[in-house]
């Protein structure tokens, strides 16, 4: 999450506090500053891993998942989904670094 993002979150709840605001609307501005999760390609998923610089094993340590995960996705056998897919999200967009 960007600072510029953390900086109207907290904002939004400071507003909230005093009373200028609902529950139900600092819940919606929540749930719009969520990352947005579409599945990703094998090439996408190999990119990912080659930005980062990294083997298959140590995307799977960062990922909590087998190398034989990180296998079949990268070569299209499955899709990754749920947490997975939500972390592979944050790491294209921010890199490794954002899910370490």
């Amino acid at each position: 999450m960007s600072n510029l993002l953390k900086s109207l979150q907290k904002d939004m709840t400071s507003l909230k506090e005093a009373g200028l605001i609902s529950d139900t609307t600092l819940r919606d501005f929540n749930e719009a500053c969520l990352t947005e999760v579409s599945p990703l390609s094998a090439a996408e998923i190999k990119l990912i891993r080659a930005e980062n610089h990294v083997s298959q094993s140590v995307l799977a340590k960062y990922l909590n998942m087998s190398t034989e995960s990180v296998q079949k996705w990268e070569r299209g056998e499955k899709q990754p989904s749920g947490a997975a897919l939500k972390l592979l999200v944050l790491a294209k967009e921010n890199g490794l670094d954002a899910i370490a």
